[in-house]
């Protein structure tokens, strides 16, 4: 399963064609794809017509819905800060701390474009999605 990041869907919704979205779109078409409260909350504030808005309310609630937080959640997000604050690592979004270990603990792949989570990748484990390269 894979979980799709606010980096992707805003690029995805505003027809940014990359690496990414392209590789969104065939995902969407093959296998379940996540999304999380706190993630749909960040995307759909960001429509500022509300024919848009509805347009991609209603995409997003055809995806696979799930809650990142909880008590377990909050804490490995506190300690993976902790952690990454004494490497020397600042991570800029709170809810980017929420997201990386909903996934870690549920051996879930996160879909981004935000540099934040390349971080987490090397030092936490975080699993992303291997994109298809036609080269």
């Amino acid at each position: 399963m894979i979980l799709v990041d606010t980096s992707v869907l805003i690029d995805y919704f505003n027809g940014r064609a990359n690496p990414k979205t392209d590789f969104l779109d065939s995902a969407l078409a093959r296998e379940p794809i996540l999304i999380g409260d706190l993630i749909l909350t960040e995307v759909l504030q960001g429509f500022r017509e509300g024919a848009d808005y509805l347009r991609a309310r209603q995409l997003l609630a055809a995806l696979e819905f799930r809650e990142l937080g909880g008590y377990q959640v909050a804490v490995a997000a506190a300690d993976n800060y902790r952690a990454l604050r004494l490497r020397g690592v600042t991570v800029r979004k709170t809810i980017d701390m929420i997201i990386a270990p909903y996934c870690i603990m549920h051996g879930i792949e996160l879909l981004h474009s935000d540099r934040d989570f390349d971080i987490m990748e090397t030092e936490l484990g975080l699993l992303t999605p291997r994109l298809e390269t036609n080269a």
